[in-house]
């Protein structure tokens, strides 16, 4: 069965003009121009010094991009993106006549803009629709679907200013083009991937016991090696360190075990556990 919610928590930034491709080009770190109608592109934007600060699903209806974003980073994005419009011809507004849908369990039958979610193949769908949507499922249910895939949600689970994309699968989540060229923050994400910087690595992880609340430490033999993000239902993610995965964790009240995904490419300190 085909499921299908609307995220109220979602909003969306319409970028238009005749250097809307080229704008965004040069200060997200996936490949703007692979944008196109049916055919959504998964970036964010980073920090000069390469630290996480959003991200978000760009589509395209074949006369402007679209940002399904955070609601709440909205005005932030808005904000610092317009920093950089300089001469270029674009503009960047929000834009509340589309409400943000997804859907999984096959191809929804909808009207309005939707791509398949370009993180995993056959995940899910992303949806922008002026006209409201009949649904089947609610945002909770969409929340365990994505958790006990691994796959992040924004400032749920990533720190701004803080936190580095590889840490959180952007790399294996085609959240970043590796051949494109510059962009903001470029060079720590390609210093990280290359030089084999990662050492910690946001993992779902099976809860027993009591949910641990967001930013409670995860502990090995009392020793702290990592930190809870989002989770429901006895699954979550956790930031932990790849030396950590194969002991036994604590956090708060719970015991935790990391549920490494066939998506995931791990060190073989970490793979084997």
């Amino acid at each position: 069965m085909i499921q299908i919610t609307h995220l109220p928590e979602r909003g969306v930034i319409a970028v238009e003009g005749d250097d809307r491709v080229a704008f965004l080009q040069g200060l997200v770190s996936n490949d703007i121009a692979a944008a196109a109608p049916g055919h959504a592109v998964w970036a964010a934007l980073l920090t000069p010094q390469g630290k996480w600060l959003a991200d978000f699903f760009v589509l395209s209806d074949g006369e402007r991009l679209l940002l399904d974003c955070e609601r709440a980073q909205v005005g932030m994005l808005l904000q610092r993106l317009s920093r950089y419009r300089l001469r270029m011809k674009v503009t960047l507004a929000e834009h509340p006549a589309h409400r943000v849908y997804v859907a999984w369990g096959g191809r929804p039958e909808v009207a309005g803009i939707m791509a398949p979610d370009p993180r995993l193949a056959h995940f899910a769908w992303r949806i922008l629709s002026a006209d409201p949507v009949a649904t089947t499922a609610t945002p909770a249910d969409w929340d365990a679907y994505r958790l006990n895939a691994g796959l992040p949600e924004g400032s749920r689970d990533m720190e701004a200013d803080r936190s580095v994309l590889l840490e959180a699968g952007f790399d294996e989540l085609n959240g970043v083009s590796w051949s494109k060229g510059c962009y903001m923050g470029q060079e720590l994400t390609a210093r990280t991937k290359y030089r084999g910087l990662v050492k910690r690595r946001l993992m779902p992880v099976a809860v027993d016991g009591p949910l641990p609340a967001p930013g409670t430490p995860v502990l090995r033999d009392g020793v702290e090696v990592g930190t809870m993000r989002s989770g429901r239902d006895g699954i979550g993610l956790a930031l932990v360190r790849l030396d950590a995965m194969g002991s036994a964790l604590r956090c708060g009240d719970a015991a935790l075990k990391p549920r490494v995904q066939a998506w995931m490419r791990l060190p073989e300190m970490a793979s084997g556990s």
